[in-house]
């Protein structure tokens, strides 16, 4: 009995009062109880040693230098290290705080701590010292070893440094093993390798804003200090309920369901997104936002996304390692408050077949310090030679690296996203709108820019209803890279996924671009001329990359081909693109990786790979073994039993028999393909060169995993509910 499968569709303060503290806002006197009274206000950043935390502590002139390291670089003196340390311990411990860790980004994708407390020797009488000096706030010793590296650290090369990200606000954590206080830091070897995502990050901002100052100096800013490379991400997530989780060897193994029939119900009728949040749900949002505020993270918007159990949390812009920051801690306390509500939060990019998959939009800009966002076209865009050169610098950077900024977004879970009919295609293209396209093609086509399409005005057609300004420009959900009025959103990213690595290469690619534009105006003999040749020139030449269509359609494939665009279809088919000799030498003259980091970095993304699916085949061979087929058996036997009974009582039987030759044959399938998928993991386990296995779990064990997945899909569809091992798609997204 085949299974129909659904299509899915394209989709500082010090002390608080307690109440505070725990989220818990005032109510009036004389009023009657209906829900808590928050204060936004007083919770905001509440656990956040901010700048304002910082201006009443700390001696004026430690608060100035502290300012000037944060804004325009350098270290702090010893001195005033010790006297910002002092100052922040003292602020921790009022708070609660028995212990610090740098809070680090090793290259796994999620966070790292190791807790010290601030416990000191005790003094002649006995009395406990409470101590923090500057030496342990700007560095700690982690054991590289222990932490991805690609071979840049081997095992007995142990030694690592955490150098403090003095650019990002230290913060309080609370959970069961107390208060500690995060000190945001770098992670690097030994040698100075980069061995985190922070690192190259903030390399990468440094680079862009040099290149940047560069082109608005040429356009007459001389107070921009520097340029300040902005994010915002929206992070999509899905819940369900944590008893029907823990029943799942999959979800709690991989975080996605390895087995699974389609409910009977699925997104077709399009009736969650944006829909009425439930009740439960908005309890568990209520309170993430406020862990979120305390923490000074801006969540701003909430509402549910396409498929059902599906939500999403975006967030305000904010400076882009600032936001990388956050949006770690989004994605961890959105775990840690599920479960206080009896809710399990998966972040995979695909935890149900058949329903839209999570991705995490990462819009993108540039902002001078003295507030010009290099992305603002203004009214009239066709006239904005400034904007219109950032343009064409972006696009030809796009074209020039689409390799790159797709492999940024690469990783196992978001190969069952990108390029499947509900998310952006995994053919890198840019969308500029009507408008801006329009643009593009008169300059191409005449070198000049004559007109500009309006958007004119939307009649409601209502006379209790306002008219308002229609935008001269629609929105493309199915473009991965989107101009959307004063940002690009780059839309493939993962769920799961930390932003460092988009950001950091959109951040380099960008620069080249600026650094090349540059090189060619600031020697230009007539500046006019220059800039206007620069900018018909980049643009005819990278044209190419500008598509305003279905990115989901099977004509864009062909086209882009025809283009000469990369359609790079999977991960580990992407990592490669970081070692080329192109990659290299942009990443080198800009000092963002060395070779030997690039090398590394690819040698874990091909560990990664393997180590996943080897963990999905695992489980699924487990599963079938202990639970599915044995499940199946006992079914099987039960109907062989009822057509005995039958026939015996002289009654036809042919459609108990019917059902008991389906059931039979579904269970012959799982057998003959568990043991495919049992033999070829062993051969894919003998296997020693890094990229060589990835390729072999991607196209031997991943084929062997779904081969095994459909006759137990389709043996759900047929064996008693009561008789199942596993909790349904019905219970899970359903019943939350």
């Amino acid at each position: 009995m085949p299974l129909k499968r659904r299509t899915s569709r394209a989709a500082s303060r010090g002390n608080l009062p307690d109440s505070i503290a725990h989220g818990q806002g005032k109510v009036k006197k004389g009023c009657k109880k209906m829900s808590e009274v928050i204060n936004v206000e007083e919770l905001f950043a509440s656990k956040v040693f901010t700048r304002a935390t910082m201006r009443e502590r700390l001696p004026k002139n430690v608060y100035k230098e502290v300012l000037r390291v944060m804004d325009k670089g350098g270290e702090l003196s010893p001195a005033a290290a010790d006297v910002v340390a002092k100052a922040m311990k003292d602020w921790a411990v009022e708070n609660g705080a028995t212990h610090y860790t740098h809070w680090f980004q090793p290259l796994t994708g999620i966070t790292a701590e190791k807790h010290d407390s601030f416990v000191s020797h005790p003094d002649e009488s006995g009395k406990m010292i409470m101590d923090f000096s500057g030496k342990e706030l700007i560095k700690g010793e982690p054991d590289a070893s222990s932490f991805p590296s690609g071979g840049l650290r081997a095992t007995f090369e142990a030694r690592g440094y955490t150098a403090w990200d003095i650019t990002s606000p230290a913060f309080l954590k609370e959970d069961a093993t107390g208060v500690i206080l995060c000190i945001p830091t770098a992670f690097c070897s030994y040698k100075g390798e980069a061995l985190d995502k922070k690192t190259p990050l903030l390399r990468s901002m440094e680079v862009v804003s040099e290149q940047a100052l560069r082109i608005v100096k040429l356009f007459g800013n001389s107070e921009a200090g520097k340029v300040v490379a902005s994010v915002g991400p929206e992070q999509e997530y899905f819940l369900v309920d944590r008893e029907k989780y823990l029943k799942r060897p999959d979800l709690i193994f991989t975080g996605r369901t390895l087995f699974g029939a389609p409910a009977p119900k699925g997104q077709e009728m399009e009736d969650h997104y944006f829909g009425t949040i439930r009740e439960r749900v908005g309890a568990y949002m209520k309170d993430l936002n406020i862990e979120l505020w305390k923490l000074g993270v801006t969540a701003k918007t909430q509402h549910n996304e396409v498929a059902p159990a599906q939500h999403e949390l975006a967030t305000i812009y904010e400076m882009a390692n600032t936001a990388v920051d956050h949006n770690q801690l989004v994605m961890e306390t959105m775990k840690k408050v599920a479960g206080r509500h009896g809710l399990t939060c998966l972040l995979h990019e695909k935890p149900f077949a058949g329903v839209n998959g999570s991705g995490k939009h990462n819009n993108w800009s540039l902002t001078t310090d003295n507030g010009v966002n290099l992305l603002d076209p203004g009214d009239t865009p066709n006239e904005n030679i400034q904007f219109l050169l950032v343009l064409a610098c972006i696009i030809k950077a796009v074209d020039m690296h689409a390799d790159l900024l797709r492999q940024s977004a690469s990783d196992v879970g978001n190969d069952h996203r990108l390029g499947a009919n509900e998310a952006p295609p995994a053919i890198i293209s840019i969308f500029l709108g009507e408008q801006l396209e329009d643009v593009v093609k008169q300059l191409v086509e005449t070198g000049e820019a004559a007109h500009l399409l309006e958007g004119g005005k939307l009649e409601t057609g209502v006379s209790t209803l306002p008219d308002f300004a229609k935008d001269a420009t629609d929105r493309n959900r199915t473009s991965p890279f989107a101009f959307t009025g004063n940002k690009f959103e780059f839309r493939m990213v993962g769920s799961s996924d930390s932003i460092a690595s988009p950001n950091t290469i959109l951040n380099a690619i960008v620069a080249e671009a600026f650094c090349e534009a540059a090189d060619v105006l600031e020697k230009a003999e007539d500046f006019d001329i220059a800039v206007h040749d620069l900018i018909k020139e980049y643009l005819t030449e990278h044209q190419r990359i500008i598509f305003n269509g279905n990115g989901y359609s099977e004509e864009w494939v062909a086209e882009a081909e025809r283009r000469g665009l990369p359609n790079i279809k999977s991960m580990i088919e992407a990592v490669g693109t970081l070692t080329t000799d192109k990659s290299v030498t942009l990443f080198e003259k800009f000092g963002i990786f060395t070779k030997a980091e690039l090398e590394s970095r690819a040698e874990v993304l091909y560990e990664t790979y393997a180590k996943t699916i080897n963990i999905e085949a695992l489980t699924m061979i487990d599963m079938a073994s202990k639970q599915i087929i044995p499940a199946v058996v006992k079914y099987t036997k039960s109907l062989a039993d009822t057509v005995i009974a039958v026939r015996e009582a002289g009654a036809d039987a042919s459609a108990q028999t019917e059902i008991l030759q389906a059931v039979s044959e579904k269970l012959s399938a799982m057998k003959a393909a568990l043991k495919k998928l049992e033999e070829v993991e062993d051969k894919a386990g003998t296997i020693g060169n890094a990229k060589e296995q990835a390729f072999y779990y991607k196209d031997e064990v991943k084929a062997a995993m779904d081969a095994l997945r459909a006759p137990a899909d389709e043996a759900e569809m047929l064996v008693d509910k009561k008789v199942w091992p596993l909790p349904t798609y019905g219970d899970l997204i359903f019943e939350v």
